[in-house]
């Protein structure tokens, strides 16, 4: 018998350590979760608002910069030449029966105005209404283009065939096999980890 005025530990019963088991495992899978779903935030944040066949138009918060554009643009440029796949940037294939790939041809066109990413409005600017494809072109803060080998990225409207505007700057011209400079784009976004 122990003496009288210590007491003796019992050990945790086995439903106890099953609940704390699903208590501790709960936390580390919505951490886990929430650690493998976070944002890339490498890049200004960006939706897809509408999709004509090749056509997509994406649209950044406003008050996006220039270079945060620039930034998106080239994360564009990156996935153009690495895998050739939008997928991952939230783009529906846009030749999906070409056997030469799923994105073998795709204009991308950011806004920092959500009305021109509406499906009406990229619907009306397809079939050539007059009255919206002038502001329309002129309101696009940013565009790729991947015509299967040759791409090109810019900050501004749209240029025209030939025409450059002078509110247009041309970042990128060429083929995706020409080298790309190395201080282009950082390999990794900034972690979220707690750790």
């Amino acid at each position: 018998m122990p003496p009288s005025g210590s007491k003796t530990k019992k050990p945790l019963d086995t439903v106890v350590k099953m609940a704390l088991s699903v208590f501790v495992g709960s936390f580390a899978l919505i951490w886990g979760g929430m650690y493998l779903s976070r944002p890339d935030r490498s890049i200004p944040p960006y939706s897809v608002g509408a999709q004509v066949g090749s056509l997509v138009a994406t649209h950044v918060p406003l008050g996006t910069t220039d270079q945060q554009i620039e930034t998106l643009l080239k994360r564009f440029r990156k996935v153009g030449r690495q895998t050739h796949d939008f997928g991952s940037m939230k783009i529906y294939p846009t030749t999906p029966g070409d056997p030469g790939g799923r994105y073998q041809q795709i204009v991308i066109y950011v806004f920092d105005d959500g009305g021109w990413t509406e499906p009406e409005m990229l619907a009306k600017y397809v079939a050539g209404d007059a009255s919206i494809v002038k502001e329309f072109e002129t309101s696009v803060r940013g565009y790729y283009r991947l015509q299967n080998q040759e791409e090109e990225g810019g900050i501004g409207p749209v240029p025209k065939s030939r025409e450059v505007s002078d509110l247009t700057r041309i970042l990128f011209k060429g083929r995706v096999t020409d080298p790309v400079p190395v201080d282009e784009e950082p390999e990794t976004g900034i972690s979220l980890s707690p750790l």
